[in-house]
């Protein structure tokens, strides 16, 4: 018997008992439907990391300070470093080559911020004028501050777009004052629509030029010009590595940093936190994997159940066909190619119910799902191998009856 012949007979086997087929096939299909959805919901996350991360800008490099170093003047006491400065960012925009724009800022939290027909708390952040060029936002209208505006230390903001709708609704901001912590500011523009990035929401900020900040707001005021973050944009990724070899020696060198100095900044860039968020998701992508391979185990073992009832249901039909020149291995391939019929169904239909249940899922909640293709082939191909390792068994046994008790079963 060719093998066509043998996947029609076992079809008809499994036709003959159609729910209890089906129900074989159940632990399958909820099996790979696991795994893809599983998978698409860890992709997605992972998908929504990245494209916080990019949200922060364009070949971002950003350098923080660090809490290492030997050399840490009067701060070592506090624990502290030395750190960053302004003085530090204009010394990279000015020597470091291979860069499109440089931007220092820092961030006085929770201020109330007033209006003459409203009042809010909100950060207020010093920034320089590279700021919407190399954090990717931009303006609705009016302008961002310049570089006069900040060596003149002028008075201006700028208000995010939430910012500018909680103090003044409908009206038009451009020109109107505010008042920032105890600061007198005059508006001179207001930014899109930009939304959550990461935790921060960008759409609740009023921006300041950054020496207002150092000088104006107590949170500066308390560390001088010492900043946070420096975050520098390369003109395109094959410049990147370049530019963190030039920002650290400038750095190192303004520092007065030997080599046997720790430094104390750190420089990173939009890949090393994404490839620090996937290891995170990397666990929790293995336990779902885990999951879902157990639901497959079950409907496996679902399957080589079902498969042993039916070898002794059949037990008489087994001993007919060997009496008429059937061999072991042919009742051996028969049995087998129903288990993997019955686990093929299963895989295709859970397919299926995973890319089905993924879509679903994504619409429904709030998180974002990604199907993605090789969890398809990988559960397709599990539910084969399941199909396969959990029939042979059941077909095995069926092949080593002998042919006269076979016979005689009733």
């Amino acid at each position: 018997m060719n093998l066509w012949q043998t996947v029609q007979v076992a079809w008809e086997g499994i036709a003959v008992n159609k729910v209890r087929s089906f129900l074989t096939m159940l632990g399958i299909i909820i099996g790979v439907s696991a795994v893809i959805i599983m998978m698409a919901v860890s992709a997605g996350t992972e998908a929504t990391i990245a494209d916080r991360i990019s949200g922060l800008g364009s070949n971002l490099i950003m350098v923080s300070r660090g809490f290492g170093g030997e050399r840490m003047g009067p701060q070592a006491a506090r624990g502290m470093s030395q750190g960053l400065s302004y003085e530090d960012a204009l010394a990279i925009r000015e020597q470091v080559g291979g860069i499109s724009g440089v931007v220092a800022e820092q961030m006085a939290m929770d201020q109330v911020v007033r209006a003459d027909s409203a009042t809010i708390q909100t950060d207020v952040i010093g920034a320089m004028p590279d700021f919407p060029h190399v954090r990717g936002v931009e303006l609705a209208d009016g302008r961002f501050f310049t570089q006069e505006d900040l060596d003149r230390k002028a008075k201006v903001a700028v208000l995010a777009y939430t910012t500018a709708q909680d103090l003044f609704g409908d009206a038009d901001p451009i020109g109107q004052s505010i008042t920032a912590g105890s600061v007198r500011l005059t508006v001179v523009g207001v930014m899109y629509e930009k939304g959550l990035v990461g935790q921060t929401d960008y759409d609740q900020r009023v921006y300041v030029p950054l020496t207002v900040a150092f000088q104006r707001f107590s949170f500066s005021r308390r560390f001088g010009d010492m900043v946070m973050t420096v975050y520098v944009q390369a003109e395109s990724q094959d410049t990147i590595d370049n530019v963190i070899t030039q920002i650290e020696a400038l750095l190192r060198r303004r520092h007065e940093l030997t080599a046997m100095d720790e430094a104390d900044f750190t420089i990173y860039t939009q890949g090393d936190i994404i490839e620090t968020q996937e290891a995170t998701t990397e666990a929790f992508r293995s336990l779902l994997a885990w999951v879902a391979g157990v639901s497959l185990l079950v409907g496996g073992i679902g399957i080589m159940n079902i498969m042993l009832v039916s070898v002794t249901e059949r037990t008489r039909e087994i001993g007919i066909r060997q009496a008429v020149g059937a061999a072991p291995s042919d009742i051996r391939l028969q049995f087998l190619v129903e288990a993997l019929v019955l686990s093929l169904m299963g895989g295709l239909i859970g397919v299926g119910a995973g890319v089905g249940g993924s879509w679903l899922f994504g619409r429904t909640s709030d998180m974002r799902t990604v199907v993605v293709l090789q969890s398809i082939l990988l559960a397709f191909c599990s539910a084969a191998a399941v199909g396969i390792f959990f029939g042979f068994f059941p077909a095995n046994r069926a092949s080593q009856l002998d042919p006269i008790e076979a016979l005689r079963h009733e």
